[in-house]
């Protein structure tokens, strides 16, 4: 890998590419340290110290390379984009409209595209929204520290704050397309791995700190969004209603076995879920049987669906327990010994951070193999 890196900066054009994605890189960093106009930054960082690793914000928090709780400028982060694109994937299975713009080919993929924009601002709004109104109130976003995050809280300066978040929400996925069109890698994918990444080393010195010596623990702090929601539910109300303490006794605590049981489970939902709205075995049965194409001792059409299916679903199940194991493993063993849920990084994490790696990695060997064929070709 390294040696594909070193050819690759004595290629111009490579070389170009490359340095422009860092250069996107960085300045997405940059923006996700600039807090947000009306943020008081010094009660923030007192706050932060204080509760440091408590609560599902970590979770989210996690994709935003600590922007989250900062309240910066790039405060959402990636996640409005991803909601978008997968609830514009959703809908392409639900709506016919939307099912014939992803079969027009190219001039379909645009409009959908355009469609994840529009929607993107729309969340953007809707959860800088939702996390003004949770930080307005002291010791709403941070439980246990009530300085005022936002001194002034007229509605001029909240409209001036989700005009901002909103603002940082449209530029990093204008940014994250500018890395796919220019430079290597996918974009989103790449500004995902430099959120989880930038976080590294902040907690492992941390915890090297705190111990007197490296240790390298990595608890879970991906999570599927829905764990996330009870606990902004009980921030949002300031409840002490039986219901609040109830979700906040056993799911927002990770350590507790009724947070690993409904993570577990949902992650293998979500995973089937996802399978069955991007593979249709009755859709690939029919264009292999309008091409000619068969599965040797199957015959064409239904019985083809049937057994595509079937071999999905049988494919299917070791994945979802596999990455369910992954999930859970780390919060398993952090509490087995008695470890604190302050380290924001899982095997999720560490499969996310090595896989965009080794994908960008595959694409950069790629290029270099064209570029290498170019003199044979003429």
């Amino acid at each position: 890998m390294l040696a594909a890196f070193g050819k690759a900066f004595k290629t111009p054009d490579l070389r170009r590419k490359i340095l422009f994605t860092l250069g996107i890189m960085a300045l997405f960093r940059f923006g996700s340290i600039i807090p947000t106009p009306g943020v008081s930054y010094k009660n923030v960082q007192t706050c932060i110290d204080q509760v440091k690793g408590q609560g599902l914000f970590n979770l989210v928090n996690l994709f935003s390379g600590g922007a989250l709780l900062h309240l910066s400028v790039f405060a959402l982060g990636i996640m409005p984009y991803i909601t978008s694109s997968i609830i514009v994937q959703l809908l392409t299975v639900v709506i016919p409209r939307f099912e014939a713009l992803k079969q027009e080919g190219q001039s379909g993929t645009a409009k959908l595209t355009q469609y994840t924009r529009y929607l993107t601002i729309g969340l953007g709004i809707l959860q800088a929204t939702g996390l003004i109104a949770v930080a307005r109130t002291p010791g709403n976003l941070f439980r246990s520290c009530n300085l005022a995050i936002i001194p002034d809280a007229s509605w001029q300066r909240i409209a001036t704050m989700v005009f901002v978040m909103t603002a940082g929400t449209a530029v990093i996925m204008w940014l994250g397309e500018l890395i796919t069109d220019r430079g290597i890698g996918n974009g989103m994918s790449i500004l995902i791995f430099t959120s989880i990444a930038a976080g590294f080393p902040g907690q492992l010195w941390s915890i090297k700190v705190q111990k007197g010596w490296p240790v390298f623990l990595f608890v879970m702090a991906i999570g599927v969004s829905l764990l996330y929601i009870p606990n902004l539910i009980v921030n949002l109300t300031a409840s002490t209603a039986p219901w609040a303490t109830f979700i906040t006794k056993f799911f927002v605590r990770g350590d507790h076995w009724s947070y690993m049981l409904a993570y577990f489970l949902l992650i293998i939902f979500f995973t089937y879920f996802y399978v069955s709205i991007t593979f249709n075995p009755d859709e690939v049965a029919e264009n292999m049987k309008k091409y000619g194409g068969f599965i040797p001792g199957i015959r064409a059409g239904r019985p083809t669906s049937e057994y595509l299916a079937y071999i999905l679903s049988r494919i299917t199940a070791p994945g979802a327990l596999y990455l369910g194991f992954v999930a859970l493993i780390p919060i398993i063993a952090l509490s087995l010994f008695g470890a604190t849920q302050n380290f924001p990084f899982g095997g999720t994490a560490i499969l996310i951070v090595v896989g965009v790696g080794l994908d960008t990695a595959k694409q950069i060997e790629s290029q270099l193999q064209q570029r290498s064929y170019e003199g044979f070709l003429r």
